[in-house]
């Protein structure tokens, strides 16, 4: 079975930037898509961005248009997710997750994905 792993958060200044990355033990079959979510404390996890596999295509959250960026790099087996401008309310713990796409109303739902990784806290302090 496929595991993912997060790396890259950090405690960042209001503004500041950050490369959050997504490793998979294995090669992801090309119809799956990769997710980012996240989670502050005292809220439900809730969709950042998307990426399928196969060609590529994005999916973002309104909230993050613009600041966040989701690519891949199939070689490595990674997905990453940039993250500029950050403010205080992008403070929270980040997970990616996987599935198989089905829609695309469906990589917004948490529970849509099977396999989540451990997650990586990003802190952005003013």
């Amino acid at each position: 079975q496929v595991q993912l792993v997060e790396s890259g958060g950090g405690l960042v200044q209001t503004g500041g930037s950050l490369r959050l990355s997504c490793a998979a033990s294995r090669r992801t079959l090309s119809n799956y898509v990769i997710g980012w979510f996240r989670q502050a404390p005292g809220k439900e996890r809730e969709f950042v961005a998307a990426i399928k596999w196969s060609g590529g295509s994005t999916y973002y959250a309104d909230s993050v248009k613009g600041r966040f960026t989701i690519s891949r790099d199939n070689a490595k087996n990674t997905v990453y997710l940039q993250i500029t401008s950050l403010k205080p309310e992008d403070t929270a713990v980040y997970y990616c997750g996987t599935t198989v796409y089905r829609e695309y109303g469906m990589v917004v739902i948490t529970s849509s994905y099977d396999l989540w990784g451990q997650g990586t806290q990003v802190t952005v302090y003013s």
